[in-house]
């Protein structure tokens, strides 16, 4: 079963528009998918859905919801890819040094779904900003598990890493075009040492292997990811 909820804002000004994917039974534990800069689109959608299939209780928070709410949004057309990038300036600039109002919202959907949906086990999983939101949910709130993406500017915030207490994954296309060789082994140096965090790199592959659909998807690289992230979660959600 799906649904469109409104969970309400860590700070109580607003709710937060949640795409809900229920389970056939009883959930096993929940899972908060954490969208790209296109909206709770399909794709999103869909990862909800298989999730959902899997046993978990699954979300998906509109990230945009204070400017752009209810944006859905395709890679493959360049008007909307425009439109995409234009949003996450907004929400760049939106941010505080040293606050997301996105990890204020993964929070409280995470509250919401351990107490006001009885979960125990909460993961979050997250794509592009979402992969980077992901990350700072991992250094700065008590999520019990947390995947990345293609995150980017993660290797802006690397000195939080030390905060890191439950378990990361972060996948890593080494052709990522929005993510440096640089950066990369700037992530590799500073998060490989923590026990808590496992980093899979991706030769070859770039920005956006793993979506559900479009051009950028590179079958044999999501299949591999979403596996390793299944595996994951199946071990830290138990």
């Amino acid at each position: 079963m799906t649904e469109m909820v409104q969970v309400p804002a860590y700070d109580g000004n607003g709710a937060i528009p949640t795409y809900v994917a229920r389970p056939a039974g009883t959930p096993r534990a929940a899972i908060i998918v954490i969208p790209e800069i296109f909206g709770v689109n399909a794709g999103i959608r869909e990862k909800c859905d298989d999730w959902a299939a899997k046993g978990y209780l699954s979300v998906a928070p509109d990230i945009f919801w204070r400017f752009a709410p209810g944006v859905e949004l395709d890679p493959d057309v360049p008007e909307q890819l425009e439109q995409a990038f234009a949003n996450m300036n907004t929400y760049v600039a939106a941010q505080s040094e040293g606050h997301s109002q996105s990890v204020d919202d993964a929070q409280a959907i995470a509250n919401w779904l351990r107490h006001e949906q009885g979960i125990a086990k909460v993961g979050l999983v997250g794509f592009c900003l979402g992969g980077r939101i992901a990350y700072l949910v991992a250094t700065r709130t008590n999520m019990d598990a947390t995947v990345g993406y293609y995150g980017v500017m993660i290797d802006q915030a690397l000195g939080e890493s030390h905060a890191i207490a439950k378990p990361l994954m972060l996948h890593i296309p080494t052709a990522d075009h929005f993510v440096s060789p640089e950066a990369q082994r700037a992530m590799h140096e500073a998060l490989d040492p923590n026990p808590h965090c496992t980093l899979h790199d991706y030769p070859g592959l770039d920005h956006g292997f793993a979506t559900t659909h479009g051009n950028r998807r590179d079958e044999a690289g999501a299949q591999l990811a979403d596996g390793r992230t299944a595996d994951f979660f199946a071990a830290n959600l138990a």
